[in-house]
């Protein structure tokens, strides 16, 4: 049973209900931004859907929980792709990211024939992280003050995943 799907235009209104029902859950590791609703409006979401990257809803019991990306693709010489998640907070802890992560890098590997994932995570979110190793991501380094999280730079590990690992 597959726990992705491509999101579709259609999806936008439900991955908004699910933004709003987590925004406290969610902003604990988002970047900050001048636009502090930037991923809390229907328009934003829509614009997000619509951006050409591969994006894709975790799906459980029919409903959206949740969403999986492989942003910022590039072609050769580097075939990569940037790995990012987030689940619904009710459904956190069940393996639902950690199977969501590998049906995306099944996809990235097999139909995008892509050759590295990178991913980041604060060295605070620890359950991002088990989702990682999970999925034989290998932490490669920390960068430091890397991204404003509730105005405070925070540092990140790097984790990567090669296709042969």
């Amino acid at each position: 049973m597959e726990t992705i799907r491509p999101v579709e235009p259609a999806d936008a209104q439900e991955l908004l209900d699910l933004r709003l029902a987590n925004r406290d859950y969610f902003r604990r590791w988002e970047p900050d931004s001048r636009d502090p609703n930037r991923w809390y409006t229907l328009e934003s979401i829509a614009t997000w859907i619509a951006d050409e990257q591969k994006r894709f809803v975790i799906v459980e019991a029919g409903a959206v929980a949740g969403m999986v990306s492989l942003t910022g693709i590039e072609r050769a010489p580097f075939e990569s792709a940037m790995v990012s998640y987030y689940v619904d907070a009710a459904r956190a802890g069940r393996g639902l990211a950690t199977r969501a992560v590998a049906e995306v890098v099944r996809f990235a590997f097999g139909d995008l024939r892509l050759h590295r994932l990178e991913a980041g995570t604060a060295v605070a979110n620890v359950a991002s992280q088990r989702v990682l190793e999970r999925n034989r991501f290998t932490r490669v380094g920390l960068m430091r003050r890397h991204l404003m999280l509730r105005g405070e730079w925070v540092d990140h590990y790097l984790w990567e995943r090669l296709e042969d690992d």
